[in-house]
């Protein structure tokens, strides 16, 4: 009955009661301070994954300008899981390349992205916990070009089993099929597309918050 939130600026993982008072649940991983929560998902077990791009904000975006040098820069992106009752934090994987958004399949495997490269990472979980190494699942990105920043950002998995991707500066949400390869490519009003929500059952919608033009 809570709103859990990966909030940037505070680098805390977030929970907010529906009377608006919240709480931070989680700051750092054996004493390592996050730096930049980007997104979560709840797995099968209730465990919370959350992703932390691996840099700081003002690093790659100082001023709210992107740095133009964003690409040479140094990032150490992870994933975490917390559990909700212990909190305790568990680091994964670190590594990637500006680390983003985050879902879970009807198997209950878990799906990771890395926003620089365009690709989807799988990994094999049992009882809710990875027992798997990341692997490539599928790249997004339609024609990749060092000089654009374009890549995935959040996800979702539909009730038909494909990954639908918000692809940030592509202007599109691209969908996956199970076998990791493009199904098709859903043309958004405006270029960045951020994250999305499905409807209520039955409804058959995508909701999508888009930045460029600051909607819904």
């Amino acid at each position: 009955g809570a709103v859990w939130v990966a909030e940037t600026r505070q680098r805390a993982l977030l929970k907010l009661e529906l009377d608006g008072r919240y709480a931070a649940v989680a700051r750092d991983c054996d004493g390592e301070p996050m730096l930049f929560l980007n997104d979560l998902a709840f797995g099968p077990n209730g465990d919370i994954y959350l992703t932390d791009s691996g840099i700081d904000m003002d690093v790659i975006a100082p001023g709210g300008e992107l740095n133009p040098d964003y690409r040479n820069l140094d990032y150490d992106g992870k994933v975490y899981r917390i559990d909700v009752n212990t909190r305790e934090v568990e680091c994964i994987d670190r590594g990637i390349l500006f680390t983003n958004g985050v879902a879970f399949d009807e198997s209950g495997d878990l799906y990771v992205n890395e926003t620089l490269s365009g690709w989807i990472y799988r990994y094999k979980c049992e009882n809710g916990r990875v027992v798997g190494e990341r692997e490539e699942f599928g790249n997004v990105i339609e024609n990749f070009n060092p000089a654009e920043l374009k890549g995935p950002d959040g996800m979702k998995f539909g009730a038909d089993g494909n990954l639908y991707v918000c692809v940030f500066g592509q202007g599109d949400v691209t969908v996956l099929g199970r076998d990791g390869k493009v199904v098709r490519r859903i043309k958004t009003h405006g270029a960045m597309p951020t994250n999305l929500a499905f409807g209520v059952k039955g409804e058959k919608s995508i909701y999508v918050t888009e930045v460029e033009t600051g909607t819904v």
